[in-house]
């Protein structure tokens, strides 16, 4: 019988598999299309000082990156590159790019490309204007909402219909694209470094920022999170709360194809494992596991003995 395992994080790989969060307007997303490395590259890339190298992680590596992250030793995080797709209104877009270090970026061009325009609406309601801060806003919406969300879809269709009739006059795309508005849709490739993305998160999930971009900022800290779960963790410490917690605020994405965050599983010894493997067939047996961990998935396991017929030996397990 082979036994349902998670695997272990081991020595770093390029990892090609995509998370992907829609924002609440159904259209703007952050996609994760490929990471390169994972929690022991961090690792690996701070203990090369000694000529040390680890091969899978355990809680001395998980150490290690919380003491990395804590006294601000930021070049190991470096290492670890991701690449992600994101669609997203060009101004916050505008506001996103601000972020240069650490991070490369190709845009789709309205030079080359003249497909439907696609506009940002505030299906979460027009924030009022906050008379005693020069930028931000009120948590509340201006006193006739709906009318005003009405208003920009107008204004946007017309300045999207207005485009169209300049191309059907022949204009050029990198002429027309002119009367666009800001709330006009751009998608664009991006790659960083992990370190970038958690100084980036830091600061477009502060309060302050602006609550448009707040949303991307939380939807890609999802994306990390399923990635680098030690890593992310320690950067982010008192900054960003996993949605794995029971305190964890409402999410403002909605997950497509999410990070493979396994959260019901135990971890158990070598002799424990004998231990209860033994208490399920009443056979005597030498298994050699190499002094390793072994990690359970318990929900693989109880449908494994559900299709067999044999729920009861569950409760050896725990379950």
């Amino acid at each position: 019988m082979s036994i349902p395992s998670q695997t272990k994080q081991t020595k770093p790989q390029t990892y090609q598999g995509t998370a992907k969060y829609f924002l609440h307007d159904g259209v703007g997303f952050v996609e994760r299309l490929e990471t390169f490395g994972n929690d022991l590259t961090v690792v690996n890339a701070a203990r090369v000082s000694f000529a040390k190298e680890s091969v899978e992680m355990d809680e001395k590596d998980a150490k290690l990156i919380k003491y990395l992250a804590r006294h601000n030793h930021i070049t190991p995080f470096f290492h670890p590159q991701v690449r992600f797709r994101l669609k997203m209104p060009i101004f916050v877009a505008r506001e996103w790019f601000r972020h240069t270090i650490g991070f490369a970026r190709n845009e789709v061009s309205r030079r080359y490309v003249d497909t439907k325009a696609e506009c940002w609406v505030p299906v979460d309601g027009v924030r009022e204007r906050d008379a005693k801060a020069k930028q931000g806003s009120k948590d509340t919406n201006v006193a006739d909402n709906e009318h005003v969300i009405g208003m920009i879809a107008d204004f946007q269709k017309n300045a999207v219909g207005f485009y169209e009739d300049l191309l059907a006059r022949g204009v050029a795309p990198e002429v027309a694209r002119g009367v666009l508005p800001q709330s006009m849709y751009t998608e664009f490739i991006e790659t960083g470094s992990l370190y970038a993305y958690a100084r980036l998160c830091k600061l477009r999930l502060d309060p302050h920022a602006q609550k448009e971009i707040r949303d991307y900022a939380d939807a890609l800290a999802r994306c990390l999170q399923g990635a680098f779960p030690v890593s992310w963790a320690a950067l982010m410490e008192n900054t960003w709360t996993s949605t794995a917690t029971a305190t964890a605020p409402a999410p403002v994405a909605t997950p497509v194809a999410p990070p493979p965050t396994p959260t019901n599983e135990i971890t158990i010894t070598k002799d424990e494992f004998v231990k209860k493997m033994n208490n399920v067939f009443p056979i005597k047996s030498e298994i050699d596991m190499g002094g390793m961990e072994v990690v359970i998935d318990l929900e693989k396991l109880k449908t494994y003995y559900e299709s067999t017929g044999e729920s009861e030996k569950l409760e050896h397990w725990g379950c």
